[in-house]
């Protein structure tokens, strides 16, 4: 009856390390998601920031081309009146 008794606790004892082993690889598996979550969202975060500074880039170009078509322009009227 002892030895009985005392496989039980040795049992018991497996059950409650296999228990926390399944709790630590449970919590080590959120953290992992966690972070793969945490690195998707900076990646968006930096795809937006990228789309805007190129979005800003373009617009800056545009208005660039703009300034130097209304100097071809005011440099063309000087010339007709020049005329």
């Amino acid at each position: 009856k002892e030895l009985e008794k005392e496989e039980e606790e040795e049992q018991d004892q497996e059950k409650e390390l296999e228990k926390e082993e399944q709790e630590e690889q449970e919590e080590e598996r959120e953290n992992e998601e966690e972070a793969d979550k945490k690195e998707e969202e900076e990646e968006e975060k930096y795809k937006e920031q990228e789309k805007e500074w190129e979005q800003e880039e373009y617009q800056e170009e545009e208005e660039e081309e703009k300034e130097m078509e209304e100097e071809r322009g005011e440099e063309q009227e000087r010339e007709k009146e020049e005329e």
